[in-house]
């Protein structure tokens, strides 16, 4: 009881933090906010491609598509920016589809670095064609969100704070769709492979489909977040989306644990907390390669499983706690002398 209660309360004081924190904050701040919300879905589907063993270093270029897609379509295609946004994680999947062809032919390492290849030719498209990437430039003044007007009320979002709660709806919707698809028999087939992959393909299972299934539902949402991502900031280019970005990635999902979901987004928001708060409040921001790098050590040094592993503590303490007698658990049995 204790331990549920504790649970409730946490997230009740959770869920009032997140409502009020733009309006608790500077403009700048919010700005911050409005990107932490993406990275959490960029990490979070980042994830769910982790649960069959795989590593990709190609998963912010998969968001990049998402970016780019959701951008062509509503510039030169005149595609509301809601249905392009969509369509741009949909062409984020089906480039992870195509992709998966010859990166599955690989494990291990060698996807590792298949994937880092993959990324940079798409990068390298980005750059060489002007049209209609627009090279090194990238893409510039790209429709945002469009203003809802109800008469009595207007929402413009290119207010940071009203932006934020519309990738707020997105990502709390995304990430109860990643959790249902984590503990289905899809996302327990996803566990089967990483673990024992032969052992799944002799009693019949597709590792190979199985696989891609992972790597495009990843994509799509990662996709999804690049698309928030560009109707945000209004412009995307190629260095936005290259492996200095992706190594922060994999910084926040190990500091963050990946055995559980919550794990990768409790790893980017302590992250960017450290980063974009303290490290700017004191000014040495500029350390934030060399301080993530320290992180990621003494992470792996002391705590192996991430900072999920401090929350699963704290939990089982509760529950010994709740158990304990006089701590609304059960008291011990009176012996049978007492009962007589």
């Amino acid at each position: 009881m204790l331990e549920r209660n504790t649970t409730v309360l946490a997230i009740v004081l959770l869920g009032a933090a997140v409502i009020a924190a733009p309006h608790l904050v500077s403009f700048s701040q919010q700005e911050i906010l409005v990107l932490l919300t993406i990275n959490v879905l960029v990490v979070a589907s980042y994830r769910l491609l982790t649960l069959t063993g795989e590593w990709s270093l190609a998963h912010v270029v998969m968001m990049g598509v998402g970016a780019y897609g959701s951008a062509l379509y509503t510039k030169n295609l005149g595609v509301p920016v809601p249905l392009a946004m969509i369509a741009g994680a949909v062409t984020a999947g089906v480039a992870a589809s195509i992709l998966s062809f010859p990166l599955f032919r690989m494990k291990g390492f060698y996807f590792l670095i298949g994937s880092f290849a993959a990324g940079e030719v798409i990068r390298l498209i980005w750059k060489r064609f002007t049209d209609p990437f627009g090279g090194p430039k990238g893409i510039q003044r790209i429709p945002g969100f469009p203003e809802i007007d109800l008469g009595f009320v207007q929402i413009d979002f290119y207010n940071p704070a009203n932006y934020y709660y519309l990738a707020l709806i997105v990502v709390i919707f995304s990430l109860w769709v990643l959790y249902r698809v984590e503990h289905s028999r899809i996302g327990l087939t996803f566990h089967a492979i990483h673990w024992q992959d032969k052992l799944a393909e002799s009693v019949g299972v597709d590792t190979f489909r199985y696989r891609m299934m992972a790597f495009v539902i990843a994509s799509f949402f990662a996709g999804l977040g690049g698309a928030l991502y560009a109707h945000y900031l209004i412009t995307v280019n190629p260095n936005q989306f290259d492996v200095d970005t992706m190594v922060y990635v994999l910084i926040w999902a190990i500091v963050g644990g990946t055995t559980r979901w919550y794990g990768p987004i409790l790893g980017v928001v302590v992250l960017t907390v450290i980063d974009e708060v303290i490290l700017r409040a004191i000014g040495i921001d500029q350390l934030r390669p060399l301080l993530y790098g320290g992180i990621l050590i003494l992470a792996i040094l002391f705590l192996p499983n991430g900072l999920e592993s401090l929350v699963i503590r704290a939990s089982e303490a509760l529950r010994r706690r709740g158990a304990a007698p006089g701590h609304g658990g059960a008291a011990a049995s009176p012996p049978p002398e007492a009962r007589s």
